[in-house]
């Protein structure tokens, strides 16, 4: 149904264009909007518009069309019985019939894609309603996952409306009040550049319009309709990773995690067995800023020490005893290549089974 706001703003924008008023009533009888200048419509009245078995028809002093959707009466729009005024309830009644059809698409392709989304679709299924909201089912579309602090209200949700429109083929729903879905239709000579792009966008809109934090997240770029869930899964994956290894991205995509997307998707056991092959009971798991800074510097410079110190403006002397100190601590020589290579996986690894045991609590 119609909101009474939007049936009273069409009726009177044609009053103010005509100088015409008119009367809305549901099909039960009750008043949902009027700019007629009468306020005297009595129930008897009422009652003979909305008991009446004729579309069209008038009674007394008045004319009344009904209004049709689906083959049910969902409104029916009175005025004066004039020629002009007639015409100008005409004109109503094609305006509410087509913003019926319009709201009915908007909650059926809000239904549709929630439940792609959550795989509650068989195949079939896809494309049978596709084809009748009149959805390209080949385009390439990419999940985009937009995380938002606890507090914010709708205003991210008409943001987001706003950036993207159903008529580029693009759609924007919620999960809950935190999470939002933008599924992207790109063109055809559109990339993963592309996509970052627009993620970004995003990020940048949250900061300077709604003036609020996030996180976006994108999966990979799919070619069918049925495919939309698993970019879906992936933009989810993304956001999780990107929490736990990449706490400094803000705007973070699937097919950019590395050996991140690897270890999140390790069985417990098996995390709780390298670790303890690696450090025995000595685990790192409360390494201070300054040393997590010094690895990765080091890492990041392909194991270079100069360039490391000069980096972290500290002497060389310095640099390599905070090395002799990690390697103390760790029984790692990152020093040496495949020590490296060791501690870096190591410590992923022990940052997500401290993600999943906060998840425990």
């Amino acid at each position: 149904m119609l909101s009474a706001q939007v049936i009273q703003t069409c009726i009177g924008d044609l009053k103010e264009i005509t100088k015409i008023g008119l009367v809305v009533i549901d099909s039960a009888g009750l008043l949902i909007a009027s700019t007629l200048d009468e306020k005297d419509f009595s129930q008897d009245a009422i009652d003979k518009f909305t008991n009446s078995v004729a579309e069209s028809q008038t009674i007394g002093d008045y004319h009344y069309m009904k209004v049709f959707h689906e083959d049910k009466v969902m409104y029916i729009v009175i005025c004066k019985d004039r020629a002009d005024h007639v015409l100008v309830a005409r004109i109503a009644v094609k305006q509410l019939q087509s913003l019926l059809i319009a709201y009915r698409e908007k909650i059926d392709k809000n239904n549709f894609f929630q439940n792609l989304l959550l795989d509650n679709l068989l195949l079939v299924d896809v494309y049978n309603r596709a084809k009748k909201l009149r959805l390209d089912t080949s385009a390439r579309r990419a999940v985009i996952l937009v995380e938002v602090e606890k507090e914010n209200d709708n205003g991210t949700l008409e943001m987001l409306k706003n950036m993207f429109s159903q008529q580029s083929g693009d759609f924007v729903t919620s999960v809950d009040e935190q999470n939002l879905i933008v599924i992207k239709q790109l063109d055809e000579d559109s990339d993963y550049d592309d996509l970052m792009e627009i993620s970004t966008t995003i990020k940048v809109m949250l900061n300077t319009e709604i003036m609020i934090n996030g996180k976006i997240a994108c999966g990979t770029i799919v070619s069918e309709l049925k495919d939309v869930s698993k970019s879906y899964k992936e933009a989810k994956m993304a956001l999780d990773v990107g929490k736990i290894f990449y706490a400094d991205r803000d705007v973070v995509a699937y097919n950019t995690l590395g050996i991140g997307r690897l270890i999140y998707q390790l069985p417990i056991n098996l995390c709780q067995m390298f670790i303890e092959e690696i450090f025995g009971e000595n685990v790192p798991t409360q390494l201070d800023e300054e040393t997590l800074n010094t690895i990765d510097t080091f890492l990041e410079n392909s194991l270079n020490v100069s360039e490391t110190a000069r980096q972290l403006y500290v002497h060389r002397n310095t640099l390599l005893y905070r090395l002799e100190k990690l390697q103390k601590a760790t029984g790692l020589d990152i020093r040496v290549f495949d020590d490296a290579l060791t501690l870096k996986i190591a410590l992923m690894v022990v940052n997500y089974m401290k993600y999943l045991k906060n998840l425990e609590y």
